[in-house]
């Protein structure tokens, strides 16, 4: 069983989401409740009010439901933050990071134009990235589109050495 078991499952019957995640967490990870509830930030108390049908998920918590198994289920390898950034930001960055035991990739995604960062983080959302890095310019838009958090890049560093180049020309 998959995470597209788990949303088919709810779309097409009452009761579709807590047989199917009851079947994946059981069968496919072999993990207690406890044991996902501490991985996926969803209290205990919430989930299982809706295993034992007292309660129907609501989108947030479906979506974190989500989100965590994706985690869980996915090859390390396919774990990714997007960056979305000018060709000459994204050129020396490093290919992965640690974050907690869980090594991911940074995938770049180089633009010109706002537009084509909107375009990119949409696309990077697709390809299933945990969270996007963007200039602040671009970030408010992108926050509502996507689902996945936004980071926002403030080039402080690089600003103070442009403004250092200047003073010679000045």
């Amino acid at each position: 069983m998959t995470v597209s078991d788990l949303i088919s499952g709810m779309l097409r019957e009452e009761g579709g989401f807590q047989k199917a995640f009851r079947s994946i967490l059981e069968d496919e990870l072999n993990m207690s409740l406890n044991e996902f509830c501490q991985i996926s930030g969803v209290s205990q108390s919430t989930m299982y009010k809706i295993l034992e049908d007292k309660r129907e998920p609501n989108l947030r918590t479906v979506r974190q439901v989500i989100k965590s198994l994706k985690i869980i289920m996915e090859p390390e390898e396919s774990h990714f933050i997007a960056v979305v950034a000018s060709n000459m930001v994204v050129e020396n960055l490093p290919k992965t990071i640690d974050l907690d035991g869980l090594t991911v990739s940074i995938r770049e995604y180089p633009v010109s134009t706002v537009e084509d960062a909107i375009i990119a983080a949409v696309r990077a959302e697709r390809d299933g990235a945990l969270g996007v890095v963007c200039a602040p310019i671009v970030a408010p838009t992108i926050e509502k589109i996507l689902a996945i958090p936004v980071s926002r890049a403030i080039p402080y560093a690089s600003i103070l050495k442009a403004i250092d180049r200047l003073k010679d020309l000045i």
